[in-house]
Formats: C-alpha cells, sequence, structure tokens
C-alpha cells in the first residue's frame, strides 16, 4: 500500500500573468509555504503573496542546489514550493527534482505550457508535434557538419524528422538564429515560422508566417518560443542501396567512391543501429558515411578525408543528402581521432600509409559490439590489415573478397563487365577482450 507524504515538496508552475495563472489550491499552498524557490522574475512577480518571514532562495545559476534546499526545509518540517514556469514536467525542474530526490517527495501542480498558449495564438494543433529546448549554453552559429555538442543540434536533427517543431528558445539560441539554422540546412523554402513573445504580458506580441529567410533578419524579445511546420512535404529518400550516380565524383576520371554492391555489403558488416557512432576514415566521395549517417537517425557519423578534391567532393554529397548527423574534417588519419567519441562501428576506405597504427587505435577504442570494416583493393594493404590483425589480442576478424560484374550493352544484347575485386576485413574485438 502506497503512502502519501505527509509534507511533500510543491512544485507550481507560473505563467508570467502571475496570480492569474494559479487556481486556488495552489495560490492557497504558496500563500502559506515557509521556504519558496523559484527564478529571480518569478519571484518577483509573486512576492507580494507571500507570508511574512518566509525564506526565498533564488535559483537562477544555482540549479545543483536547489535539491539541497528542499531537503532542508522537509527536514526541518517546513513547508516547501518550488515555482516553475508553465507546465514543470515539459523540459522544467520537476524531472530534475524526481531525479535528486524522489517521486513520492514532489506534489506538482502543473500550469499550461507555454508552447500550448502559442500554438493556441495561431491555431496550430500540436498533438503530433516535437518538442524540441535549445535552452543551453551558447554554442555559437549552426553550421554543417556541427557535431553533437552544439546546442542545436537535436533541432536540426528534428527538422529532419518531425513535420511539427515547438522551440524553447534561450537568449542565446534565439528565433533568429534558429532560422539561420533552416537556412544553412537547406530547409528554408520547406518550412515556416511563428514567434511568440511575452505570452500573457501586456506587451504580448505573437507573429506568424515567417519565412526562415525573414526571421533571420529580425530581432525578438528574450522572452518567446517558436513554432516551425513544414509547408513541402519531406522527400521519402532512400535509406540503403544507393546508386552510384548519385553521388558526385571526381571528374574526368570517376575519383574514390565505394561502389554499391560493395558499400551495400560494407555497411551491412559494420552492424549499424539507429544510435550508432561511426567513423568513417578516408571518406573519399562520402558515400559509406553519408549512406550510415541515414541508417543511423539518433547517431553521428564522423568522416575524415586528407585529400583536399575529395574532401570538397564530400562537403556538396553531404550538403545535397539532406543529413545533420554527419561530420566531415580534412586531415590524414589517425590525426584527430583523439577528439572523436568512441566508436559504435569504424570503416576504412583509405589510411594514407598509416594502416598498421590506425587498425591499432580503432580496435583500442571500438565499443563493446563494434566492428571494423575494411576496404581493400591491393594485395600489399591487404597483407598489411591481416598480419597486424593476427598480431593483436582478442580480436576474431575474416576476409571477404567481393567482385560484382555489371551489366553493359553490347550491340542489341548485354554483356557482363566485371568490376574490380575488392577485399573486405571485418574485426571485432572477442569477449575475453571486453571484459578486460
Amino acid at each position: 500500500m502506497e503512502i502519501q507524504d505527509p509534507n511533500p515538496c510543491r512544485v507550481i508552475g507560473v505563467l508570467d500573468d502571475g496570480i492569474a495563472s494559479l487556481n486556488q489550491t495552489a495560490l492557497a499552498l504558496l500563500r502559506s509555504a515557509d521556504v519558496i524557490v523559484g527564478g529571480t522574475r518569478t519571484l518577483a512577480l509573486l512576492a507580494p503573496e507571500f507570508k511574512p518571514g518566509a525564506v526565498r532562495h533564488d535559483l537562477t545559476g544555482k540549479l545543483k542546489e536547489v535539491p539541497e534546499w528542499v531537503r532542508a526545509a522537509r527536514a526541518d518540517h517546513l513547508s516547501c514550493v518550488v515555482l516553475a514556469t508553465g507546465d514543470p514536467l515539459c523540459h522544467g525542474i520537476a524531472p530534475y527534482l524526481a531525479q535528486h530526490l524522489c517521486v513520492q517527495a514532489l506534489d506538482i501542480l502543473p500550469n499550461l505550457s507555454t508552447l500550448q498558449l502559442a500554438c493556441a495564438r495561431i491555431g496550430l494543433a500540436w498533438q503530433d508535434a516535437r518538442i524540441v529546448s535549445v535552452h543551453a549554453k551558447d554554442a555559437g552559429e549552426w553550421q554543417r557538419g556541427s557535431v553533437p555538442a552544439h546546442g542545436l543540434y537535436a533541432l536540426a536533427q528534428a527538422t529532419r524528422q518531425h513535420a511539427r517543431l515547438l522551440v524553447l528558445t534561450s537568449p542565446d539560441n534565439s528565433p533568429d538564429r534558429i532560422a539561420r539554422l533552416l537556412l544553412a540546412e537547406g530547409l528554408g523554402d520547406d518550412f515556416l515560422m511563428a514567434v511568440a513573445e511575452n505570452l500573457l504580458q501586456p506587451e504580448e506580441r505573437v507573429v506568424a508566417e515567417l519565412t526562415p529567410q525573414q526571421a533571420s533578419e529580425m530581432r525578438f524579445a528574450a522572452l518567446n518560443v517558436v513554432l516551425l511546420w513544414r509547408v513541402t512535404p519531406a522527400a521519402r529518400s532512400v535509406r540503403f542501396g544507393l546508386a552510384d550516380a548519385q553521388f558526385v565524383q571526381r571528374q574526368p576520371e570517376k575519383g574514390l567512391i565505394t561502389k554499391q554492391e560493395v558499400r551495400a555489403v560494407s555497411l551491412a558488416r559494420l552492424q549499424l543501429r539507429a544510435d550508432s557512432v561511426v567513423w568513417d576514415i578516408g571518406a573519399g566521395s562520402g558515400s559509406v558515411g553519408l549512406e550510415a549517417a541515414r541508417l543511423c537517425p539518433q547517431g553521428h557519423v564522423y568522416a575524415t578525408e586528407k585529400n583536399e578534391a575529395d574532401f570538397a567532393i564530400a562537403g556538396q554529397n553531404h550538403a545535397n543528402f539532406g543529413v545533420s548527423n554527419y561530420s566531415l574534417f580534412l586531415g590524414k588519419a589517425p590525426e584527430g581521432l583523439d577528439a572523436w567519441p568512441d566508436p559504435d562501428a569504424v570503416f576504412v576506405g583509405g589510411s594514407g600509409g598509416e594502416l598498421a597504427t590506425l587498425i591499432g587505435g580503432v580496435m583500442s577504442r571500438l565499443r563493446p559490439g563494434g566492428a571494423l570494416v575494411m576496404n581493400f583493393v591491393t594485395l600489399e594493404n591487404l597483407a598489411t590489415a591481416t598480419a597486424t590483425l593476427q598480431a593483436l589480442e582478442g580480436v576474431d576478424w575474416d576476409v571477404l573478397q567481393l567482385q560484382a560484374a555489371r551489366s553493359k550493352p553490347i550491340l542489341h544484347m548485354h554483356r557482363m563487365a566485371a568490376e574490380n575485386p575488392v577485399w573486405i576485413v571485418c574485426a571485432r574485438r572477442t569477449e575475453e577482450a571486453r571484459d578486460e
């Protein structure tokens, strides 16, 4: 039988019209509270309702101290209220408190979310929308190929997967910056925006049906939320087995591309998951890494290419393929790999003469269950790879030779034209090695 906590901390959702946003229960709890925790603006807004002698704690910049304030109040048998914005369970403080205290120690009194209010202002149904918070530290303007640590990364990913987005902003990650993200990702014609400023305040303003280009050149009040919705359907893209002709390649001589048949087998041997972290070393045209990015929508692909011309071509393909979870770097591996997170899967299409060193480094970084897949067309590289793997302890490996033949027209008939043979070398750490 569950026992109700006799003195829970009340987490009360508040809107910017202050007392008017609170029902009688919430208002009575606020007026009788011995300890009140809230942000600077919220404490000032409701200060006239606090009882004389009530202790106030400003959580601005002190979020980590809030659980201890609550524990201390409860230990002294004092009634405690934490003031949150809107719905405390929607990117609010309530989940954080539940994690550091316990759910039974909290009594949550939600309010309308500012996102709900914004949707109501323009009549946008929100039941199938994706909520994204960019209320993060300033990471600067979004650039195509930014890594997951960027404060706008989750939003960039969401624009590829959802037709309606409700965005909680911050002073740094503002509506105009969000608009420039859409432009950078080539989505300027695909979405419209609405910005709701200062909701429930006398200076409230809602600007609807902005194009990203228009919004990118505007400035907005610090308190705002952003709504995005698609006006052109998202392309129904092929996720696996893309034709070679879909990739830009070096001309007039066809450049470094892993052919479709070899690419399909290599991707299969990588054993990718939706959230895999993938390394693509020696990216060439980017074909393997970009197709892997489509197969790992919650993961990320880190690619490197040492040849400047091929680096530029891979960048063109990135721009054409509509993925936001792909980062391309100019450099010669293994330089720069230390800055990348440990991978679930690694593809090596080119090693720049550092193959033995590269294999050892990759095998030491692979996550449990991870796979290394390498493609070779020369006997020398094949020999180096197999000798290196043979010398490593705790590694299982195998070699697959693949040779495809494609039909070619000859007069009114067709003949089979052989592609160059490719060796696909696959390696995994053994279970014993993973346990060490």
